[in-house]
């Protein structure tokens, strides 16, 4: 039913349902748990708790690199679900998400300066303790700056995934809706703390909970239920119906004896 390695359309989505759990569960420990254990407003603490807990801050950076690695096949499974919807726009999607991703894992190199600035090897003694734990608190005000930059693209990502998941009746549309409000918030949070710094702190919490529920229930929904694959065959009949039509009759010509209203269907 799919061109993807033979895949029906309901096992693509519950595999997509699984990779993206293991994405928003990644990312809430990632983001949601380990940054703010360990990092502080006070350079010198977060130092400390780096150094303290260095295992915890592995931990977070290898489950951020688990949720970049997640996302690639998602791009993949995504577009192969809703190109009978809109082709152009799934692409579009896919195309947000990866320049997301690539933001998001490009923001992993830096985050591994701590390690190096306060361990035993040569890096660590180039440095005062003060530079040390200045730099270290620079990484992560760095890390804030890419998830603020990569939050902007998911945002995008999010509302053109609503806007397919609308037309397609593939899953039920109140995770459409869901996701609407959840890739709104990802914007405004995202201009807010580009704009006014200020401001964007005072909307977490709440600018954050459209994300557990629209993207943990939508994953938990494809991984528990798949799509409704009649909806889905017929969204891609009717596709495929349109573009066999469209090659058989060349563009301009009209067949003897058919209204040109006619033409390709």
């Amino acid at each position: 039913m799919t061109q993807l390695t033979g895949a029906s359309p309901r096992q693509l989505a519950r595999l997509a349902g699984a990779l993206y759990l293991i994405n928003v569960i990644g990312g809430a420990f990632a983001i949601g748990f380990v940054q703010t254990t360990l990092f502080s407003p006070d350079p010198a603490t977060t130092a400390a708790n780096i150094s303290a807990h260095q295992l915890l801050y592995r931990s977070g950076l290898a489950a951020h690199l688990v949720v970049t690695v997640t996302n690639v096949p998602l791009a993949l499974i995504f577009y192969e679900l809703f190109k009978g919807v809109n082709r152009r726009l799934a692409l579009l999607d896919a195309f947000f998400i990866l320049v997301a991703t690539a933001i998001e894992a490009g923001g992993l190199l830096h985050q591994f300066a701590p390690l190096f600035l306060l361990g035993d090897g040569s890096e660590s003694g180039a440095f005062s303790p003060a530079q040390a734990q200045a730099l270290t608190s620079l990484s992560g005000h760095l890390a804030h700056v890419d998830y603020t930059l990569y939050t902007v693209f998911f945002g995008l990502d999010i509302l053109c995934l609503s806007y397919l998941m609308l037309r397609s009746r593939f899953v039920p549309r109140v995770f459409a809706v869901l996701l609407a409000a959840d890739g709104l918030a990802y914007l405004i949070y995202g201009f807010t703390d580009i704009l006014a710094p200020s401001l964007s702190a005072g909307l977490t919490p709440w600018i954050q909970l459209p994300a557990p529920l629209a993207e943990g229930g939508l994953s938990l929904w494809l991984l528990a239920f798949g799509v409704n694959v009649a909806w889905w065959t017929k969204r891609a009949a009717d596709r495929t119906a349109v573009s066999v039509g469209v090659e058989l009759v060349p563009a301009g010509a009209v067949p003897s004896g058919k209204p040109a209203a006619l033409v390709g269907y």
